[in-house]
């Protein structure tokens, strides 16, 4: 199996590499356009700011390979907001693989920070990604920002409010949580996709 990172002026790849390899998988991080393509399976990372993310993809013409691919693609973290439809970071319109949108947090006057830092339950959980996964695991969450629940939300959680923890839509699947510092959890959730069989 080849299996291909998106080389972005994203944050946590080289924590994604490490968790790969603890379950005994190996990936390349590239931003060739065929690498990408021929890809049996693409994980999408990033940590940072969602404009100047959606500017570098844009300059290197990776937004359109993305939303172009036909494998399993998954986002983590920063790279699943910016599957989304639009951003409120810097009013960023996104790859608009997923129709949700991606709203800051509001701490309402509640004693919760933002951003959320820290570790927290998933539940109603559905899809493959997600088997093996016992209902209220905890993952572990940076971010200011949320993806809204939509028709394609997979896993939630709360923090202010219920969120998406995770999408998916067709050979496309995001999670908000860092799978690469979660613990057993994050490794099944990898486990999982890497199982992931393409659809004909």
């Amino acid at each position: 199996m080849v299996l291909k990172i998106v080389k972005y002026n994203a944050g946590n790849i080289q924590s994604v590499l490490f968790a790969l390899e603890r379950i005994g998988v190996e990936a390349e991080v590239t931003d060739d356009v065929e690498e990408l393509q021929t890809a049996d399976k693409v994980i999408f990372p990033g940590v940072g700011e969602a404009s100047t993310a959606m500017e570098y993809l844009k300059a290197r013409k990776l937004d359109q390979v993305i939303k172009e691919l036909k494998q399993p693609v998954l986002g983590v973290c920063l790279g699943m907001q910016l599957m989304c439809a639009y951003s409120e970071e810097n009013d960023t319109t996104c790859l608009g693989i997923f129709e949700e949108q991606v709203l800051r947090f509001e701490s309402n006057g509640s004693q919760l920070k933002v951003p959320q830092m820290g570790w927290n339950t998933i539940y109603d959980l559905k899809s493959p990604l997600m088997k093996n996964v016992r209902e209220d695991s905890y993952c572990y969450f940076v971010h200011s920002y949320y993806a809204s629940l939509g028709e394609h939300t997979i896993a939630t959680t709360d923090y202010t409010k219920p969120f998406s923890a995770a999408l998916n839509k067709g050979n496309f699947y995001g999670v908000q949580f860092h799978t690469e510092k979660s613990a057993d959890v994050g490794e099944q959730i990898l486990k999982n996709f890497i199982e992931i069989q393409p659809k004909p």
